[in-house]
């Protein structure tokens, strides 16, 4: 009998999937990744009632239960990472990089050395023969944060919930009577749920304020609490009056200037060509001039593009494309990788 260990994170999603899995016949093992526990202002981090929603679920489907402390690995390969890509003037996607780094490395790999046979978990996304393939749920499909998993983590990886939307899960939980059947959707991993980014940042990096610039007049049309805070597009939280909207177009780390228009057509705003790094193919490498589709980030349509290198050119140009987030490459429903924006 194929032996499973899930990633049981106390939500609904995890508690399906775990339950699914028992009656396809499979040996289960549910673990709870301990990957945060810090308490934030203003914000109780919510791990001890989600351990123990998990431990409700594994009980009442009669499962094997642990607890994998990942903590510290989660603190300096994940929350850094974060950090010093904010400091350095990007936007980070945290998400993208506790998959690749924790869930499906330290997690899988902990789960081999326990004896398990494959891992799960939770994610509306297909895999097939080391490949990753869209949800049925196009709204809830996952993707896009799963594009750094390798292709041999994909062959020892189950996703019951690809083929499933939303509305389906949460029924088959009711059916089910499984603990989690109704509760909320999660907000995400702690530091960024419902303490929001700022908060976060603010407890671990030394901010100067400094002048938003209006681009188009040079004129300075207000003050900001640390460039660091701010991303491109972004138009909330600058509190510059009334008026048409400014929007963020521009920041100067190194002179603490954070640049903003009126124009919703400013240049800078807009790219049709952009440049990746940190490039990830999951099972092979796209063709130089390959006809591809491009997610720029989650939910975002796909576009047309062509793959030149390092290089994506776009079919039509997109808004607030920021340097240090992903964008993901497809081939219809298939995964082909992806990069981080870098221009």
């Amino acid at each position: 009998m194929t032996r499973v260990f899930v990633g049981m994170s106390g939500g609904v999603d995890s508690s399906v999937t775990a339950a699914l899995l028992v009656e396809q016949g499979y040996d289960v093992t549910g673990v709870y990744m301990k990957n945060w526990s810090q308490d934030l202002p203003g914000m109780k981090c919510p791990w001890a009632e989600d351990l123990a929603d998990a431990k409700r679920v594994a009980v009442g489907l009669g499962i094997d239960f642990r607890v994998f402390d990942f903590e510290t690995e989660y603190r300096e390969r994940v929350v850094q990472y974060m950090i010093d890509e904010y400091k350095l003037g990007r936007t980070p996607n945290p998400d993208i990089m506790c998959n690749q780094e924790v869930k499906f490395k330290l997690f899988l790999d902990v789960a081999l050395e326990n004896g398990a046979d494959m891992i799960a978990t939770g994610h509306y996304a297909r895999t097939h023969d080391g490949t990753l393939l869209r949800a049925k749920d196009e709204n809830k499909d996952q993707t896009y944060f799963l594009y750094r998993v390798t292709e041999d983590a994909l062959r020892k990886t189950l996703f019951p919930l690809g083929d499933y939307t939303k509305a389906e899960v949460r029924a088959m939980a009711q059916e089910r009577g499984l603990w989690t059947a109704s509760k909320k959707e999660s907000m995400g991993v702690c530091f960024v749920g419902q303490v929001g980014m700022r908060d976060f940042l603010s407890q671990y990096v030394e901010t100067v304020p400094g002048d938003i610039i209006d681009r188009d007049s040079g004129e300075t049309v207000g003050r900001h609490d640390g460039a660091i805070f701010y991303t491109l597009g972004q138009r909330h939280g600058l509190d510059l009056g009334g008026g048409l909207p400014y929007y963020v177009v521009d920041k100067n780390m190194d002179e603490n200037i954070v640049y903003v228009s009126r124009n919703l057509n400013a240049e800078e705003m807009w790219l049709s060509t952009i440049e990746l790094n940190n490039i990830h193919w999951i099972d092979r490498t796209p063709e130089n001039g390959a006809q591809v589709q491009a997610r720029i980030r989650h939910r975002a349509p796909l576009v047309p593009a062509v793959l030149e290198g390092s290089r994506l050119v776009l079919d039509e140009a997109q808004r607030a494309v920021t340097s240090g987030q992903s964008v993901v490459i497809y081939d219809g429903d298939v995964v082909l990788g992806g990069g981080v924006v870098i221009s």
